[in-house]
């Protein structure tokens, strides 16, 4: 399972590591280093080793709707219509049977009651998840919670007792320090390579929240998912992929650091998705501002090369309501130094909805500070949980044939019943069939839950639902999804 970004190739690679040595149901280790010496690694890949699972993802065959585009000249060829509706243009939709797809990855066991926290695109889509320890037990792994802006996902299996790797805050790691990776990468089983932290904050433009660790530990196909580990054995980040010109190792591997990860996992948990604190702005690195300048024979102060550069302030945004200009740049956040970009997603990313932190920014190269708000993507600061289909208030199934014939329709859902809900409130009565929610066809339950689910995080959360009454009469419903003020 591999995932392509542009950067040089960028092969997000889908890993996969066993779980080795249990070792008192814990994966952390003493220091194995001495001064001025070669640190020995074989501690900390004995300790981390058991804490790392293979993933074997599968998705079954399907059948999809497909559009496909008609040869306008097809008369000349068929002028008797043989293989297919004569006279017919532009695009048309077909059934085709998708191939069963499998792939592998890895996982780092995070908890001796089962939970592994992943990388997205080692799961997503999965219609089963087999999870192999070293031991060679097999569990079934059901998906918790995933977020694609970081790539991570947190699944779990019905066990106890597990090895649990030792988790620490990537903010104490060094450039230069030694680290572990690993995975099952190329189909070979748990796999140990060294090397060191070649960068920190790497930002590539692949996710949509990212500030990765650079390693040149070797990482190749099939490491996604697996461990990045310091010299003592313990977590410091997760294995998401990798930049070369020819997609195997000649390159670097980025891992998804920590203080990412323990904020994602404790919102898969509490709320079923991850809640963002927005600071509202669009920007970039200073550095890059500067130089993009010069490349146009324009001179530019900002007052500073460090920091981030204020393209843009999103209106009744955190940042707008705190005063920070187009043009500023931010150059600390409590207190705490951003150089870059990455170092401010970073930050940003272990922060919710309702949070505040304290700027520091020059604006027109005189120091300021403010206190900013955070916002979640809806412009507010409440925290978002996933809406289910209990917030409609209605008991909702399919059509079944006899109702498709007497409305002369081939899809549906109908609503059965009417509960306290916002189908009660917007006057949706029982017997009306849903066709389309937001434009999407409404085939099966499980149709109607994701586009919920969609809506519910999007900047304007409301349902425009299409259908028709028992009578034939063709009718279409508004209904918001956030709470009456």
């Amino acid at each position: 399972m591999m995932k392509q970004t542009i950067l040089s190739t960028l092969i997000a690679v889908s890993l996969s590591i066993a779980a080795t040595l249990v070792y008192n149901n814990t994966c952390s280790a003493a220091p194995a280093t001495v001064a001025g010496q070669y640190p020995d690694l074989t501690v900390a890949a004995e300790k981390a080793l058991p804490c790392v699972v293979h993933i074997k993802f599968l998705q079954n065959s399907k059948v999809q709707e497909v559009e496909v585009q008609n040869d306008p000249f097809g008369d000349m060829f068929d002028p008797f219509g043989f293989f297919g509706q004569r006279g017919q243009q532009g695009p048309s939709k077909r059934k085709v049977q998708t191939p069963k797809k499998e792939g592998t990855g890895s996982g780092v066991i995070i908890s001796q009651d089962g939970y592994i926290v992943t990388n997205n695109h080692v799961v997503e889509g999965a219609d089963e998840l087999t999870v192999t320890l070293n031991d060679n037990r097999e569990f079934s792994a059901r998906i918790i919670g995933n977020d694609k802006n970081t790539d991570l996902a947190l699944i779990k299996v019905n066990a106890t007792g597990l090895p649990a790797i030792k988790v620490i805050s990537s903010d104490d790691i060094k450039v230069g320090e030694w680290v572990l990776a690993i995975g099952h990468p190329l189909n070979l089983r748990a796999t140990v390579t060294a090397g060191i932290v070649s960068a920190k904050a790497r930002s590539l433009g692949a996710n949509g929240v990212e500030a990765f660790i650079q390693t040149d530990a070797a990482i190749n196909q099939g490491n996604s998912g697996g461990a990045l580990v310091n010299a003592k054995g313990e977590l410091i980040g997760i294995n998401a992929m990798l930049t070369s010109p020819t997609g195997s190792n000649i390159g670097y591997g980025f891992a998804i650091p920590t203080t990412i990860m323990n904020k994602v996992v404790a919102d898969l948990k509490q709320y079923g998705s991850v809640q963002r604190g927005l600071i509202g702005i669009q920007g970039q690195d200073a550095r890059m501002y500067i130089d993009a300048q010069k490349e146009q024979n324009k001179e530019v102060d900002l007052g500073t090369n460090d920091g981030i550069y204020v393209a843009k302030v999103l209106d009744d945004g955190a940042a707008a309501d705190a005063g920070i200009e187009e043009g500023d740049v931010i150059t600390a956040v409590d207190g705490q130094k951003v150089t870059k970009m990455a170092e401010l997603q970073e930050i940003l990313a272990t922060k919710r909805p309702g949070d505040q932190v304290k700027l520091t920014y020059l604006h027109k190269k005189s120091k300021k500070t403010a206190t900013v708000t955070l916002k979640n993507e809806q412009g507010n600061t409440k925290l978002m949980k996933d809406a289910d289909l209990d917030v409609l208030g209605a008991v909702i199934r399919e059509v079944n044939e006899r109702e498709k014939a007497d409305l002369d329709i081939k899809y549906g859902l109908k609503v059965t019943k009417v509960n306290a809900g916002k189908f009660r409130e917007r006057g949706i009565p029982a017997g009306f069939v849903i066709q389309t929610v937001n434009e999407t066809s409404m085939k099966t339950l499980s149709d109607l839950a994701a586009v919920v689910k969609a809506a519910n995080k999007s900047k304007d959360p409301v349902l425009i639902i299409k259908g028709v009454y028992p009578s034939g009469k063709k009718e279409y419903f508004t209904v918001p999804l956030e709470e009456s003020k």
